[in-house]
């Protein structure tokens, strides 16, 4: 059976290496990105059931980055979960806005991570 691949982009350590420990457990093949010049390349490239990006790792420019993977026809099917500190709630708004699947707080995505991969994978 092929595992379905994630690919992380995250730069600070927590939540990120735990997150990726999390999707290897629900049988994921993850794919850690931590130069986010890299990502839409990386995206084009490995084609992944989705994307899981770290906001506070690269502030408006990750948005930025969501918005380019959103306008790329080839690949703005894939669903994007974005994810950041409670507090960082304007930088959760520009998330939205750039067009991420689902944008939630750092101990959402910790507590409640195979509920909102299937969430993410319907809406799309």
């Amino acid at each position: 059976m092929t595992q379905p691949l994630a690919l992380v982009f995250y730069e600070k350590l927590m939540p990120g290496s735990q997150l990726v420990n999390r999707l290897q457990d629900l049988n994921y093949r993850v794919l850690a990105v931590n130069d986010l010049a890299s990502l839409p390349a990386c995206v084009r490239s490995e084609m992944p059931m989705l994307v899981l990006a770290d906001l506070e790792s690269g502030g408006n420019t990750v948005c930025h980055a969501i918005a380019g993977l959103k306008a790329d026809a080839a690949i703005q099917h894939i669903p994007i979960l974005a994810f950041a500190a409670e507090s960082a709630t304007e930088l959760m708004a520009a998330a939205q806005k750039a067009g991420a699947t689902i944008v939630v707080s750092d101990a959402t995505i910790a507590n409640y991570l195979p509920q909102l991969l299937n969430q993410a994978l319907q809406m799309d």
